[in-house]
């Protein structure tokens, strides 16, 4: 039986992304969010307007996109409650965020150096996709963003490359980090075959 019911959050479950943005000095703000999705070379980002990793995309046009794999999970939760903002924001400090300029170190990541005008990439991820601002507007208040981005360039690992066709990923061997609810979660073992995949 269905009940009415009013949920904290809706957060059902997409991939954790670590948001690298460049900050006015020209380092590099490693950030972790989930709320994004992709379709062909675009993807939408809903997050914090008040996040420093706002104010660098709107400011630069441009940021990297770097998907963890269901193993750096711990690496990701030590950025949980850190914040690239020197003035932390009220609500979040009431959640216990810090400022942390060094994210890589705190996380335990490798920086690998960004091309010219662009930050770093996180060398772990097995996915990092260079990506262009295409338009911004509040999300249903002005605290919250919406960020349409323009993928350019994409960086793929070997280990979850398909072996016969390079440039196609082996959804068996890509297991991303996926967060519902505010938890981790990985993936399982394939459910079942799909006629869709046949036809792309």
């Amino acid at each position: 039986m269905h009940q009415i019911v009013k949920p904290k959050i809706l957060y059902f479950g997409t991939p954790v992304v670590l948001i690298s943005t460049l900050n006015e000095d020209g380092s590099t703000n490693l950030a972790p969010m989930s709320s994004a999705w992709w379709l062909n070379d675009s993807c939408m980002l809903g997050m914090s307007g008040r996040s420093q990793t706002v104010r660098n995309i709107l400011r630069e046009g441009r940021c990297v996109l770097n998907l963890p794999s269901a193993e750096l999970v711990d690496a990701v939760d030590r950025l949980a409650l850190t914040t690239g903002r020197e003035d932390v924001p009220d609500d979040k400090a009431q959640m216990g965020y810090v400022y942390e300029p060094s994210k890589f170190e705190v996380a335990g990541l490798s920086a690998t150096p960004g091309e010219p005008g662009w930050p770093d990439r996180v060398a772990e991820c097995p996915v990092q996709m260079h990506a262009l601002l295409e338009h911004a507007r509040d999300f249903s208040s002005p605290h919250l963003a919406a960020l349409e981005l323009r993928i350019v360039q994409t960086w793929m690992d070997d280990s979850i490359l398909n072996a016969q066709r390079r440039h196609h990923v082996d959804p068996d061997k890509w297991r991303p980090l996926i967060m519902s609810f505010t938890e981790f979660y990985g993936l399982g073992a394939q459910l079942h075959p799909s006629r869709l995949a046949q036809v792309f």
